[in-house]
């Protein structure tokens, strides 16, 4: 099977992205999901961050309240940090047992998974998978993408989008990159002609970073 690492920066359109390959056959882990999984109430992860920022944090019913917690941690790197250390361990040790089932099931054929992952890097999940592939757009693209999406300023929009690794940053780790900045049938060609490359094992870890189709 082939794992290929999806990522990208906020309003990238990493999601689009993988709806477009899961059209093609591959499976997706979504790891925004998974992290949502980890810190339901109860959790060890719950009551690690409980412990750590304190019950402002709680929703009524338990569960976090993740605007109180994105506007504690989006302002403040250390507590941002601490935040990370407590559940990127936790979407690790998932995403691998996932895997690990999808392998059992398809361990005779020639499937695809596809781990969606923003902070695939940052969460130092590279050696979780075969391939990285990188959602790119054009920043100010990205900028009123985040604005309209979440309904935030320019202000918290740009603080979200600071808060990750620069894109550029994350072009040296891409074996792939695919650029969303135009039209949703741009992107959906590009990701079929990935998809044909992928299948004719055109695209391997040796193909250097920051290389759209690997072409050598």
């Amino acid at each position: 099977m082939t794992v290929i690492g999806l990522t990208g920066n906020i309003g990238s359109g990493k999601s689009t992205v993988a709806r477009y390959l899961q059209e093609h056959g591959a499976e997706i882990i979504d790891t925004d999901r998974v992290a949502r999984e980890v810190v339901e109430p109860g959790k060890p992860a719950w009551q690690e961050i409980v412990d750590t920022f304190g019950r402002e944090i709680l929703q009524p019913d338990g569960t976090l309240d993740r605007s109180a917690l994105g506007r504690l941690v989006f302002g403040d790197p250390a507590a941002r940090a601490r935040l990370n250390a407590i559940v990127h361990p936790r979407i690790r040790e998932e995403v691998e047992r996932r895997k690990r089932a999808f392998h059992n099931r398809h361990r005779d054929n020639r499937k695809v998974l596809v781990v969606e992952a923003p902070l695939l890097i940052e969460a130092g999940m590279q050696e979780q998978v075969d391939q990285i592939w990188l959602v790119v757009v054009d920043p100010e693209e990205q900028l009123q993408r985040v604005m309209s999406r979440d309904g935030l300023s320019r202000e918290d929009a740009l603080a979200r989008i600071n808060a990750q690794m620069p894109q550029g940053e994350k072009l040296r780790h891409a074996h792939v990159v695919i650029d969303n900045s135009g039209t949703p049938e741009e992107t959906r060609r590009q990701v079929a002609a990935l998809w044909a490359k992928l299948n004719g094992e055109q695209i391997s870890r040796s193909c250097p970073p920051y290389h759209s189709l690997c072409e050598q």
